[in-house]
């Protein structure tokens, strides 16, 4: 298998990050777009109640990939520091016990929803009339996340490996896929949100099973390896997934922070505005994962090269990676705010008929939305900074920011005081007061150094 020439040690950092960019950021997005392909079926196979039943689900869904996500970032990380000094055979250690923990997890959260779906609708805010299309969805999409864990650990650990186009096609072929499995399933066989879950699990078990397959069979440095079973084993590998779980925690919260906010988006817009405002919320909550996976593609390019020159004390190659992500997340955050300003029609269009009810609520409530995308992707790269250099505390305060205390407050006050406009900039308020709150820690430890000189 031919790799992609990645030289952490001796390689310019600029080099690096453009090497680790592009394929990171087209994985990513293809990524995102097996949710929005899917979204983009069912608004025109379905209707918007296909969307907003879907979107009904798609907590669950953050919570698994915020799983996988803690356990790659913090395996990564760690996994990063001990190449760089040379402790090859515990990086495998670390990143087989994630493997496996991640596994088991997955398999045990699919069994509890599987023998609870109904519950976990309701749990979830399904109105009587959206009930039956959730409950179809969770049976036919629960399988597929112990292939999704594999899939988002193992892109962490084959970007590591050198192999940042792998892990690229990792995510564009499932994508593909999952396209194609959409149209048939859902236009000439008929099955509606069912066919969309099926064409989603099977195209997302197709990404797990090639990353596990590359850390089984062809990765260069950091394959898997049998892991030893005894007490003493069993100890050492649940200290280093919890040290893992510390680093990567803010990963999981900021996807909980993600499934907070179409979970309380969802409940609102059903008070105001009813399953055709749960419905217009779908639409922009099928692009919000575009938001997160970007902010994190640039966080993820950043982190081999910021946690391995942290490893071994390089500071001013620390601050130039920081530099690189600060600039990159500033550049994609407006370009992408641009879009939801200028052509929020043709987003919508994409997915409903923008004439329709939830279609016309759509559109006039994006170029709201839009405010928050700029702050949205710097506070989702600025944790992942954080969590290169193990300041775990720092990186946990910005996502709780973000969520539980910021945007729980913004959905109950800013609807209140001005009515649909403020529901929809919830979102924009609460990473907006994050940013800010990032500035002024940023000028007072700046002030620090200063006097500590």
């Amino acid at each position: 298998m031919k790799r992609d020439a990645i030289d952490f040690q001796r390689e310019p950092v600029a080099t690096l990050f453009r090497k680790l960019l592009i394929p990171t950021l087209l994985g990513a997005i293809s990524i995102s777009a097996v949710t929005a392909i899917d979204g983009i079926f069912i608004g025109h196979g379905v209707g918007a109640a296909g969307v907003a039943a879907v979107n009904i689900f798609v907590p669950i869904y953050q919570i698994m990939s915020g799983l996988g996500l803690m356990i790659g970032a913090g395996c990564s990380v760690v996994a990063s520091i001990h190449l760089s000094r040379q402790n090859v055979r515990v990086a495998r250690l670390n990143i087989s016990q994630s493997i496996l923990f991640a596994t088991l997890f997955a398999l045990l959260a699919c069994v509890v929803v599987l023998l609870f779906p109904s519950q976990t609708a309701l749990l979830l805010g399904a109105s009587p009339t959206l009930m039956p299309q959730v409950v179809d969805y969770t049976h036919w999409i629960m399988p597929s996340f112990v292939f999704e864990v594999w899939s988002m650990i193992g892109l962490f650990i084959i970007r590591l490996d050198g192999s940042p186009r792998y892990a690229m096609w990792c995510n564009i072929l499932p994508s593909a896929l999952n396209a194609v499995l959409d149209w048939l399933f859902i236009f000439p066989l008929g099955m509606g949100v069912k066919g969309a879950a099926i064409a989603t699990s099977i195209s997302i078990s197709v990404g797990g099973v090639m990353a596990l397959v590359y850390l089984l069979f062809f990765a260069k440095t950091l394959r898997l390896i049998p892991l030893k079973i005894s007490r003493k084993s069993l100890l050492l590998a649940l200290r280093n997934i919890g040290y893992q779980c510390r680093i990567g925690s803010s990963s999981l919260f900021g996807e909980l922070t993600l499934a907070l906010l179409i979970f309380i988006g969802n409940l609102v817009f059903m008070e105001y505005l009813g399953d055709a405002g749960v419905g217009a919320f779908g639409i922009a909550c099928y692009y919000t994962p575009f938001f997160y996976m970007m902010g994190n593609a640039i966080a993820q390019s950043a982190q081999p090269i910021i946690s391995y020159n942290y490893g071994i004390s390089r500071w001013s190659q620390v601050r130039e990676a920081r530099g690189l992500l600060l600039g990159t997340s500033l550049l994609v955050g407006v370009v992408v705010a641009l879009l939801f300003v200028l052509i929020p029609d043709k987003l919508v269009a994409l997915f409903v008929d923008a004439e329709s009810a939830a279609g016309v609520i759509a559109i006039e409530g994006f170029p709201y939305f839009a405010a928050g995308i700029l702050f949205f992707i710097l506070n989702v790269a600025i944790v992942g900074y954080y969590q290169s250099v193990e300041q775990i505390r720092r990186a946990t305060l910005f996502v709780f920011l973000r969520g539980f205390v910021l945007l729980l407050p913004c959905f109950v006050l800013l609807p209140r005081m001005w009515g649909v406009e403020g529901i929809w900039l919830a979102m924009p308020m609460a990473e907006a007061m994050t940013t800010f709150v990032i500035f002024v820690l940023s000028l007072a430890d700046r002030r620090a150094v200063r006097h500590s000189a």
